[in-house]
This record gives structure tokens, C-alpha cells and sequence, in this order.
């Protein structure tokens, strides 16, 4: 979803340098590659970890999440591509499911601005005991539109979800939003969802 669907994922860090600075802390930018696409728990305690905030990390996930919703209720834009994919796909009634590390209060809030009635599911990343870059999120996805892995395409644009979706056996479309990410034996990667249509997705089950 974040960065993948939405240009989203420049709000995630905005409001996590916004509530570090209210705590007297300043983010390295550096660290930008290693939050970015992964669950809460994970980034959130990670920066609790590199700047020694006095925070919970129960506090801060309300926090953060606060934060990014704030700015979405302001601005929601669409990644390139992905408004004319996913009407591609709905015109030929392609099963799709959402899958993302942000919690379910926030992908209900995008739903309402991309649409809820494209996907047959979501799976939000408090919903599984173990979200990206596990491939638990993705099996649940798969199982739930009653298809094999195998014969699923995942588009993903962080490391930490093309890892979760090539450990659940799916074929993966990375369009890389923040960090760059390399090639690899049934991974294409391409510059932007503008690159991605029904036949270029068909065509991967044939890789």
C-alpha cells in the first residue's frame, strides 16, 4: 500500500522526525533505508533503540499512527500507474488482495480514498502474528483468494516485502519507492506501476 498504491511513504517519515523532535530527538537520515516498509513494531523500536527516547513503544505506534493519519486526511496522492492498474484489473475481474504492514485504522482510512471494492481481502499488519518481511501476511493473502502462491503476483516496493512475498513462494514486481532494489531469479523489477499491466502480469507466470 504505502509507497506501493500511495505516495505515502515520505508521511511515514515525516511524522516519525515530527515526534522525535517533540521528544528532543533528532532521526539520521540514514536511517530512513532501514524503517522504511517494515511493521511498526520493528521501525518504531528501532528508533527508540538509536536515539534512547523515553517512550513506549505502545506510545509512540499511537503516535506515529496519529501523525500519518493526519497527513493523509490532508493529502492521499497515488503512486504512478496505479489508478489506471487497478481499474485494469477490476474491468477483467482479477482477484486482489491488499496486503501491508500499516494497521488496520490506517488502511481503512486509504481504502476510502482508493477504494475498498477493488480487494476481495486486506490483511493489515496488526492483524498477524507475524507481518513483512515474514511470509505469513502474503500465505494468508493467497489462502484467502483460494490461489497457490506460485500463482500469485506480488507488486511490492520495499526489500522488507519483497522478502515476506518471496518467502510465501509468490512471483514479485518490485517498483522500488525509497531504496533501491536489485534484480533476482523470479523478481522484476521496474521503474513504476505505469510499467505494469493485466498481460505484463500474466506473462510472469510464465517465467
Amino acid at each position: 500500500m504505502d509507497g506501493t498504491l500511495v505516495d505515502t511513504e515520505g508521511f511515514w517519515w515525516d511524522a516519525e522526525v515530527e515526534v522525535f523532535a517533540r521528544l528532543g530527538h533528532t532521526l539520521d537520515e540514514a536511517w530512513r533505508d532501514v524503517v522504511v516498509g517494515g511493521p511498526m513494531t520493528r521501525s518504531a523500536g528501532f528508533l527508540i533503540d538509536s536515539t534512547g527516547a523515553d517512550i513506549t513503544l505502545d506510545e509512540l505506534t499511537v503516535l506515529l499512527n496519529d501523525g500519518f493519519e493526519e497527513r493523509i486526511s490532508r493529502s492521499l496522492p497515488l503512486m504512478p500507474g496505479a489508478a489506471n492498474l487497478l481499474a485494469e484489473l477490476a474491468a477483467h475481474d482479477m482477484p486482489m488482495a491488499l496486503v501491508s504492514a500499516s494497521h488496520r485504522r490506517i488502511i481503512d482510512r486509504v481504502l476510502d480514498s482508493i477504494g475498498a471494492h477493488h480487494f476481495e481481502l486486506t490483511v493489515a499488519g496488526d492483524e498477524v502474528p507475524r507481518t513483512k518481511p515474514h511470509p505469513d501476511p502474503y500465505l494468508l493473502a493467497a489462502a484467502g483468494l483460494g490461489a497457490e502462491p506460485a500463482r500469485c503476483a506480488v507488486i511490492e516496493d520495499t526489500a522488507t516485502g519483497v522478502a515476506a512475498a518471496e518467502a510465501a513462494g509468490c512471483r514479485v514486481v518490485a517498483v522500488p519507492s525509497v531504496a533501491p532494489i536489485p534484480p533476482a531469479p523470479g523478481r522484476t523489477v521496474v521503474p513504476s506501476l505505469e510499467h505494469v499491466n493485466l498481460p505484463f502480469l500474466q506473462g510472469l507466470m510464465t517465467l
